[in-house]
């Protein structure tokens, strides 16, 4: 837990941080986190929302997701939970954020349809995620090194076309920024933020 903290600490301070402010800051109502680690995003949420649920799968970052939550004083539940199979019924959810998790889910689409499930009609996916590259040479670079980043990154797929999945959701991709992650490994860099959302009706 404190090495993922210090792994990011130095992306955190050159940016990233400030990506998930301006993100965060456009949750409404019914909020879900997927996969909400140790609680990164948890000092950027805005006040007033009318529910905080933060999913996590592993046993050690709830806790610590936990911890955090309470040293922030946030009212939220922690579930454990995989974002393939979310323990909450049909449009339960008004926003639902996930920020450098689409990645390491190993079934994403499975995870995607269950984000367009939760959600009420009309209601938005917050992302950002680490993507598979639009430069040939460093996509080549993400494919050779993958099988090895997968292992070092507790399952992380450094070279998945998240925003196409997203898409196929199917989930309605009403804006997006493409940019890069700084102080991070360059096969990890590739940055999109934005807004999908599931349709109304």
């Amino acid at each position: 837990m404190s090495l993922y903290d210090r792994a990011f600490a130095e992306a955190e301070a050159a940016g990233l941080a400030a990506r998930r402010a301006v993100l965060l800051s456009r949750a409404r109502g019914r909020v879900l986190e997927l996969g909400a680690g140790t609680g990164l995003n948890l000092a950027h949420y805005p006040a007033g929302l009318a529910q905080l649920v933060l999913t996590e799968p592993e046993d050690p970052m709830r806790r610590r997701l936990r911890e955090r939550a309470a040293e922030l004083g946030l009212a939220a539940d922690v579930v454990a939970a995989p974002a393939e199979r979310l323990p909450f019924a049909d449009a339960s959810f008004d926003t639902v954020v996930a920020t450098l998790t689409l990645c390491t889910v190993p079934d994403v689409g499975a995870a995607l349809r269950e984000v367009r499930r939760v959600l009420a009609p009309g209601g938005r996916l917050l992302f950002l995620e680490h993507v598979r590259s639009g430069d040939p040479r460093i996509a080549r670079r993400q494919d050779i090194l993958r099988p090895l980043w997968k292992r070092v990154g507790h399952g992380c797929e450094c070279n998945r076309a998240t925003l196409a999945a997203i898409a196929a959701a199917p989930l309605g991709v009403q804006e997006v920024e493409h940019g890069l992650i700084a102080k991070a490994p360059q096969i990890i860099r590739p940055l999109i933020a934005g807004i999908a959302v599931k349709p109304p009706g």
